[in-house]
């Protein structure tokens, strides 16, 4: 069995099985094309499917594209959405 290249691939797909309806991977790559991190959806199944790395940037990107938390997505954090506060002025 061949290592897996990401540890997030696997929350990505979960997070896009949880969208009403569901995201396809087409749908996510359009949400990262007008966030300006144009990523095709084969190769958003290769980071789901562990066969390809992510850079921190594309991480960013996909969790705001998902409308998810990077911890979360990291496995590093329970609480998988957002909590968006307005800012002190």
């Amino acid at each position: 069995m061949e290592k897996r290249r990401n540890i997030i691939g696997i929350r990505m797909r979960e997070a896009r099985n949880m969208e009403t309806p569901k995201a396809t991977q087409r749908d996510i790559s359009a949400r990262l094309e007008v966030l300006g991190v144009p990523i095709s959806d084969n190769m958003l199944g290769k980071m789901e499917n562990g066969e390809r790395s992510v850079t921190d940037i594309q991480l960013l990107a996909i969790a705001r594209a998902l409308r998810v938390n990077p911890s979360w997505l990291l496995g590093l954090s329970e609480e998988m959405r957002f909590t968006f506060h307005d800012s002190p002025q």
